[in-house]
């Protein structure tokens, strides 16, 4: 049987980033994984995936919900650090 982590394993994100992108979207982790592979194979979409991680680390903050902004913010920095691409203004 095919797991959620086996398909996690599939896309070009961590099983982090696809939990930040469940969370932005309102998805199971499984359609999360799903958009984050498309988002990650069209143009501007790491853009995208990084535009929605910097959304919930916002929305985070405004809940006065530090620790969870932090944890996004680490998922934004390794995101970043693995996908340079998704950097704004990068062509």
């Amino acid at each position: 049987m095919i797991t959620v982590e086996d398909i996690v394993g599939m896309t070009d994100l961590t099983e982090a980033e696809v939990a930040a992108l469940a969370e932005h979207e309102h998805l199971p982790d499984l359609d999360a994984a799903a958009l984050g592979d498309y988002l990650m194979h069209i143009h501007h979409g790491p853009q995208k995936v990084q535009q929605m991680i910097c959304e919930d680390i916002r929305a985070a903050l405004h809940a006065d919900n530090v620790e969870h902004a932090r944890e996004l913010y680490a998922v934004l920095h390794h995101f970043l650090a693995d996908h340079p691409e998704a950097v704004r203004g990068s062509e």
